[in-house]
């Protein structure tokens, strides 16, 4: 799990994020909480000169409208890194093999000092699963006293499960079903309709497609969304998004320089990602910059410099 959403982000009144650049900060160490700091402020500015990225397709937009008409139905959202509404939530941070201990520590402590209930899951393997389907009928269990009192039956608890795109919603609700009901693949864009299942008698299941902004303001946010996949190839150039991941590489408290100069056998500057991505291409692809570009986010997505997170949370 790289946990690349709206960091800190308060939600706005047509339910998408305003951000505060200055806020990503954890309690810990005061010198590795410099550092993501710096790491935050350093990716503000390097994000400046790059063509804005964006992206929207037309099943997101058609998603987005159905998702509002079938939220009247829901009782419980199952968020994952990103909510749309007003009900009872759960958030879940999924892929948590993808992610130090001291990531997963950070948010969770976060969360808790919050008040919110957190599942940390992996859709691959199955945990967490269980623990979601238990506190999703807990959360929604008045629904049902409410209707009793009111002389009907009992029925399911209906729960939404909505999130950005290629974080893992379809696994999730197919390892809740143990069986493959919904598609799913590690790419953005696979589902694109609504679609209810059955979870026993006790709790429905709403698949979504992946939903974002119209417009992401916040380009940090929007390139780590790049650098994860969790967007489409096509609303960014490719090598500018590798060069900054090799930038922020070198700053991340987890990774540093070190891990790039020995996968690769290459120098690495700091605030020169571009140069590096340029060396890798003419040892490895005979000069070709976009396959080195590939090779370099290819890499950080299956973990090949260890895992970690891209952002800490606020304090």
């Amino acid at each position: 799990m790289q946990i690349v959403g709206v960091k800190g982000s308060n939600w706005s009144e047509n339910g998408y994020a305003n951000v505060n650049h200055n806020s990503n900060m954890f309690d810990g160490p005061q010198g590795e909480s410099d550092n993501w700091t710096d790491l935050e402020t350093d990716l503000y500015y390097w994000t400046k000169t790059l063509r804005p990225v964006q992206w929207f397709p037309g099943h997101i937009a058609k998603a987005e409208r159905e998702l509002k008409e079938q939220f009247k139905l829901m009782d419980v959202v199952i968020e994952m890194d990103l909510w749309l509404g007003n009900r009872k939530r759960i958030l879940v941070l999924n892929k948590e093999d993808m992610i130090t201990t001291a990531d997963r520590n950070a948010w969770a402590t976060y969360y808790a000092r919050q008040g919110t209930k957190v599942v940390f899951s992996n859709g691959q393997h199955g945990m967490g699963v269980m623990k979601l389907g238990r506190l999703a009928k807990e959360l929604a269990a008045d629904v049902n006293v409410k209707r009793r009192a009111k002389g009907l039956l009992p029925r399911a608890v209906r729960a939404g499960i909505v999130g950005y795109p290629n974080v893992g919603k379809s696994s999730l609700v197919n390892r809740l079903l143990k069986r493959r009901m919904c598609p799913s693949a590690p790419r953005p864009g696979v589902t694109r309709e609504l679609r209810w299942v059955h979870f026993g008698k006790d709790l429905e299941l709403l698949d979504s497609p992946g939903i974002l902004p119209m417009r992401i303001n916040d380009q940090s946010a929007a390139v780590k969304l790049a650098i994860c996949d969790d967007i489409g190839e096509r609303s960014y150039d490719v090598d500018d998004v590798a060069a900054i991941l090799v930038q922020m590489l070198t700053k991340l408290p987890t990774v540093g320089g070190d891990v790039l100069r020995k996968r690769y056998k290459i120098d690495v500057d700091s605030q020169c990602g571009k140069m590096f991505t340029k060396k890798l291409a003419l040892q490895l692809f005979n000069g070709d910059v976009n396959q080195a570009a590939f090779r370099i986010l290819a890499d950080f997505r299956k973990g090949k410099f260890g895992w970690t997170s891209l952002e800490r949370p606020p304090r």
